[in-house]
């Protein structure tokens, strides 16, 4: 799963695929609706290969905690993360992620890990299948001759 083509930037809803790049803008598609825009140095872009959730250890990178869900939901969250409680919020995201840092890691940021899941889930940008793959290493001996 790479996610490093795909950005969140702030002020602007949803997440955006970089498409193009030109001098002095990078061309995005939104993730939400399909329609590409430019976005400028002056925007604050951040690749979602690069964001990390705070636990009790070392940060965990988005990939993995995004492996956590699925592994415990599957394809769809399995609430409305949109009206859940901050309790109920907690609760559903130390099933995917005990070790994170209780007191870094806002209801806020629950959300919108939830959300940008659910929102990549549908439009099939995540694949877990290349992990399973990477896993299982293939036979590589030779039979003897």
């Amino acid at each position: 799963m790479d996610l490093s083509k795909i950005v969140s930037i702030s002020g602007r809803p949803g997440l955006f695929l970089i498409k193009s790049q030109a001098i002095g803008r990078i061309i995005v598609e939104s993730v939400l609706d399909g329609k590409c825009v430019p976005a400028f140095p002056r925007d604050r872009m951040s690749s979602l290969e690069e964001i990390s959730i705070f636990s009790v250890d070392e940060d965990k990178p988005l990939k993995e905690v995004f492996k956590g869900i699925h592994d415990k939901m599957g394809d769809k969250v399995d609430f409305d993360f949109k009206k859940a409680s901050n309790d109920e919020l907690k609760a559903k995201f130390l099933e995917v992620m005990p070790d994170y840092d209780q007191d870094a890691v806002y209801p806020s940021d629950m959300r919108k890990v939830f959300a940008w899941y659910q929102m990549l889930m549908d439009r099939n940008l995540l694949d877990f299948t290349e992990e399973a793959q990477e896993e299982t290493p293939e036979a590589t001996e030779t039979p003897a001759e």
